[in-house]
């Protein structure tokens, strides 16, 4: 099975990130996790990134705030899938980090979750794992029926406590 990088351009993210891991873990999909800075080590990085197919990596998660230019810079040096998960770690609530990841020019692209979205992060990688991998896939299916029954049982008794009519 391919590996999952998840790369995160603070420490700082990593509360964020740690969501991620524990996703990967979950589903037993083996990972890496690195400190690497588009602005600080941009050398490493890029090291990082093109390097990455020949080391077993199936897709990149890399978490950064505010300018948020580390996932499109990893981007530029793979053409592996990258996953950006935006974090909100400015003033600005995360929307910085939101539209510095989203707004890569053509070419290039990075997918983006949801500001702190590293659970959804790490499913998107996951999923992309699972195209060939059926075991992956159907860890996957499970999941998602364990999440049907968690909200129909929810639901059941929402409308038990409600719905006597």
């Amino acid at each position: 099975m391919k590996k999952i990088a998840i790369i995160m351009g603070s420490d700082s993210d990593l509360p964020v990130v740690e969501k991620a891991i524990g996703t990967l873990e979950e589903f037993q999909v083996p990972y890496e996790v690195h400190v690497y800075s588009a602005h600080r080590t941009p050398e490493e990085a890029k090291a990082f990134s093109q390097s990455a197919r020949t080391n077993g990596f199936g897709a990149i998660i890399a978490a950064a705030g505010k300018a948020a230019h580390l996932a499109g810079a990893l981007a530029a040096n793979t053409t592996i899938p990258v996953i950006g998960i935006p974090v909100k770690s400015s003033n600005l609530d995360g929307i910085d980090a939101l539209l510095s990841t989203v707004q890569m020019p053509s070419g290039i692209p990075v997918a983006t979750v949801a500001i702190d979205g590293a659970v959804n992060a790490a499913l998107l990688s996951i999923q992309i794992l699972s195209l060939s991998d059926e075991a992956l896939a159907e860890k996957l299916d499970a999941a998602r029926a364990q999440g049907r029954e968690k909200v129909l049982r929810k639901n059941a008794a929402i409308e038990e406590k409600y719905n006597r009519h």
